[in-house]
């Protein structure tokens, strides 16, 4: 490409010199009558045409390369793992409205509700953003140890809260290849350059750093929502879903993931509400991924008024889109406004502490590898970031 465009720019040069002979002639002309034959203007006017088409062709072949060039050295790869319950799919939305950003994949794991409803799912999101062209891969369908923690029915039986589509794309159209394989292949051939957003339980990530233990190495950044802090539970007394769907699969990423770790837990996004009048502003927009929103979000919106639900959020009522905030940070760096650094693992036993996240404050655990847990972010940006999901 940089010697096509070395020669055209020798070409147009060659060409300007010719037109710039051209003009002084006709200069000489002018002092006396009729000396160009008709012949000879026209042959004129087509060099003249000839140099405008050379010097147009160069232009734009030198404004897509710059733009071409631009665009993939600024593109922010995403891989995205996810249990397609209503707020993944609102986190995968927003990422699908930035245009800076790539998702290479969508991989699918257990959790929200049945592996084929999470990627039916997911295909639903797909195909209301316009975008099912994006690869999506089928997970596991059981925690590491098939045991399963019942995921309750805040997102409704289906994930997106049971509203009938019939219209929904077919399993046909996930791909052969399966979450585990794709994802170690994604990363693989694109090393450096691709930041792993994991939205639901972590089978399909512990399982890709069992198979190749150099997937770390190769991540730019790992992204997570899940876990806590405060021993605040969600599904346990102690546990939130993602990490207490599947505790060995947390303690594996947690312990052997050594790229930056970005980890948005229960307790941050609770604190991290947007108030109901947002919500409600987010959904009146007057477009088809607004109604599709509206359709799915109807039974969570609901349901989060139960006692229940009550009882679990740390900091009262709000719009919690858990997912979201952990994609926002892999959409927009300068979104984090306050980490803490810190080590952690998962506990694994214990009569009410299995699954709960322990965060090492006295450096104990004497891990050379933290994670930076989100404490504050500008929610401003959020709220642009969420918006534009709908537009």
């Amino acid at each position: 490409m940089g010697k096509k465009r070395k020669e055209g720019a020798q070409e147009l040069r060659e060409k300007e010199k010719r037109a710039k002979r051209v003009k002084i002639s006709d200069v000489f002309s002018a002092a006396g009558p009729g000396t160009h034959s008709e012949e000879k203007k026209e042959r004129e006017k087509d060099e003249y045409r000839e140099l405008a088409t050379a010097s147009d062709s160069f232009k734009e072949t030198r404004t897509n390369v710059c733009s071409h060039f631009t665009t993939e050295v600024s593109m922010k790869k995403l891989l995205v793992d996810v249990d397609c319950g209503v707020d993944d799919a609102q986190a995968l939305m927003m990422a699908l409205a930035v245009p800076g950003v790539q998702i290479l994949g969508i991989t699918c794991v257990h959790g929200n509700t049945s592996i084929e409803n999470v990627c039916k799912n997911v295909l639903r999101v797909l195909k209301v953003c316009k975008r099912l062209e994006i690869p999506v891969f089928r997970g596991a369908a059981t925690s590491l140890f098939g045991l399963t923690v019942g995921a309750g029915d805040f997102h409704g039986k289906d994930g997106l809260g049971d509203a009938p589509d019939p219209q929904a794309p077919g399993l046909e159209l996930v791909q052969k290849e399966g979450a585990v394989s794709a994802m170690i292949r994604i990363v693989d051939e694109n090393p450096g350059q691709v930041s792993l957003v994991a939205t639901g339980p972590l089978t399909n990530v512990a399982l890709a750093v069992k198979l190749d233990p150099s997937l770390p190495k190769k991540l730019k950044n790992l992204y997570i929502m899940g876990g806590n802090t405060d021993s605040r539970g969600n599904t346990t007394v102690c546990g939130e879903f993602n990490f207490a769907a599947d505790p060995e699969a947390a303690y594996i990423v947690l312990n052997e993931f050594i790229c930056p770790v970005y980890i948005a837990t229960w307790e941050f996004t609770c604190y991290s509400k947007l108030p109901w009048d947002f919500c409600d502003g987010w959904l009146a927009q007057d477009t088809d991924k607004a109604r599709f929103m509206t359709q799915i979000f109807k039974h969570s919106m609901e349901s989060s008024q139960s006692e229940r639900i009550e009882k679990e959020l740390v900091a009262g009522q709000g719009f919690i889109s858990c997912d979201s905030y952990a994609m926002a940070a892999a959409i927009d760096d300068t979104y984090i406004l306050e980490t803490e650094h810190k080590a952690v693992t998962v506990e694994l036993a214990g009569t009410y502490c299995r699954g709960m996240m322990v965060v090492d404050h006295l450096d104990l655990l004497k891990k050379t590898h933290k994670v930076y847990i989100l404490k504050k972010v500008d929610l401003e940006k959020f709220k642009v970031l969420m918006m534009n999901a709908l537009k």
